[in-house]
């Protein structure tokens, strides 16, 4: 049985493995390892979890063990299709990097540049990026790769899934055409074999297991499902996940939920919290501060229900996961052996369990025809789901309504009140005098100003009849030239 003394690995390195307890290669890590020394390039296909990062991680601190980095020149460079796998790869470099002075820079998003600047500045032997963080930095001048020696992509086909597949190729024509490039990826897509096909030279082929395989470790079924109503179908499947977690009893000591989309992953994950079951959601929108607390807290066992997009689905190493339940049946098939992949590591044994719908039937048939197997059916499948969750108000008593009281009679009420009124009719015709703006008399003054307007108007006319009367019956006030005044005829000088 090969062992890690037989891979030519440096002393400090072998150190390093023996200390964290690995004595014996995985068949990836043995395959890979040899030629990766020789300075050859390398194709890696292997399912996730077979000890791929070590694959490259090992070889690479071996070989830059001499020399030294320059300012933003590394001399290595590590891509990652996500954060958290980029921080994966960082916490290998520093476990088995502890007895070799090698420096590392960790380039992703959700951090400051100006630190990222200030670690690339002063030299980085290994440099660990995502596509777009890195070329950030390469577009602001920050940043040199044309000293890279060895190039490792890590997840290739997580990358194409993401939409890289154009900046790892710029990456590429910016490194030089030297460099050794170490290329590892659980599928092998026809992109991705004419990537390697136009990057790669004379690669060493090493494919450990055939591509979209499970381990035999993962019990592996699927649950049939059906809501009962569409407008409860949502609720009805959170219950069935619930159902099926308490069905798991004491064998499910932790566990990963994945669902397809972002806002499922917060719905599931309150939905648990509120049942009584500790869980938190992880996805690409959370800040990347919070997504690294949450891992951390899953990976110490402080958190016991991880509820999580495709984005911790591949590559992340969390040991003794015991189960995996696919809330969604993935739209790649790709993404279901990545899934499962997180359970059943390292040779222990996992469980797997997906919830599939009527609508996403063809989704799990192209799983089937990928994996090259039938899933199981779960025993007694279900067919239509438990109860769905009530509304949150839903368990409160309602609040009984107080009887009114009864009202009286109109006729009474108006008695009532004009009780009094008759009682004291003196007083009524005082108030009546004394108050000439009550709402009677309000009601009366309109018609009484249009009366005395229609008066005046009555007069107006009477008198401009009478004028025309006189006018006619005295025809000497008719016109001025009717009667002349007699000074008019007079001369200037008479007037005078």
């Amino acid at each position: 049985m090969t062992k890690f003394s037989d891979l030519n690995l440096g002393p400090k390195v072998l150190k390093a493995v023996a200390e964290t307890g690995y004595e014996t290669p995985t068949p990836i890590q043995a395959g890979a390892i040899p030629p990766a020394l020789e300075g050859r390039d390398v194709l890696g296909i292997a399912q996730t979890g077979t000890g791929k990062t070590a694959s490259f991680t090992l070889p690479m601190i071996s070989m830059l063990a001499r020399g030294r980095a320059r300012a933003r020149m590394p001399r290595s460079l590590v891509l990652c299709p996500t954060r958290e796998l980029a921080a994966q790869v960082a916490e290998n470099f520093d476990t088995y990097a502890k007895n070799v002075r090698l420096t590392k820079a960790l380039l992703i998003g959700g951090v400051s540049f100006k630190e990222q600047e200030a670690v690339i500045n002063r030299g980085a032997d290994v440099l660990i990026a995502t596509p777009g963080r890195l070329l950030d930095h390469f577009e602001r001048g920050g940043l040199l790769l044309t000293g890279v020696q060895i190039m490792v992509v890590d997840e290739a086909d997580r990358m194409l899934d993401m939409g890289f597949i154009p900046d790892i190729e710029r990456i590429f024509s910016l490194t030089p055409f030297t460099r050794q490039t170490l290329f590892f990826s659980a599928t092998m897509a026809p992109e991705i074999e004419r990537i390697t096909n136009t990057f790669l030279s004379n690669p060493v082929r090493v494919e450990v297991a055939r591509q979209a395989t499970t381990s035999e470790t993962i019990t592996q079924s699927v649950v049939m499902f059906k809501g009962s109503r569409k407008d409860r179908e949502a609720s009805e499947k959170r219950a069935l996940l619930r159902s099926l977690i308490e069905s798991e009893g004491e064998k499910c000591k932790n566990a990963i939920i994945f669902c397809n989309r972002k806002s499922d992953v917060d719905i599931v994950a309150k939905s648990m919290k509120k049942n009584g079951l500790d869980a938190a959601a992880i996805h690409g929108d959370l800040d990347q501060s919070q997504r690294m607390r949450t891992l951390a807290e899953f990976r110490d066992g402080t958190l016991r229900f991880l509820v999580a997009s495709d984005v911790a689905a591949r590559g992340l190493d969390i040991p003794n996961v015991s189960h995996v339940f696919n809330f969604d049946v993935p739209s790649h098939a790709e993404d279901y052996v990545h899934r499962i992949g997180r359970t059943g590591r390292a040779g222990k044994l996992g469980t797997t369990i997906m919830i599939c719908s009527q609508r996403d039937e063809r989704n799990m048939a192209d799983i089937e025809r990928l994996v090259k197997h039938e899933i199981p059916r779960a025993e007694g499948a279900v067919t239509s789901a438990p109860a769905a969750e009530k509304p949150a108000g839903e368990d409160k008593p309602k609040a009984e309504r107080k009887p009114r009281a009864p009202r009286k009679p109109k006729a009474e009420v108006t008695q009532d009140a004009t009780a009094p009124q008759e009682a004291a009719p003196d007083q009524k015709e005082q108030a009546s005098a004394e108050a000439p703006d009550s709402p009677k008399d309000t009601q009366s003054k309109p018609a009484a100003r249009n009366r005395k307007r229609g008066n005046r108007s009555g007069e107006q006319n009477k008198g401009s009849r009478s004028n025309d009367q006189n006018k006619s019956s005295n025809p000497q006030n008719a016109t001025l030239g009717d009667d002349m005044p007699s000074f008019i005829a007079k001369s200037f000088e008479d007037r005078m």
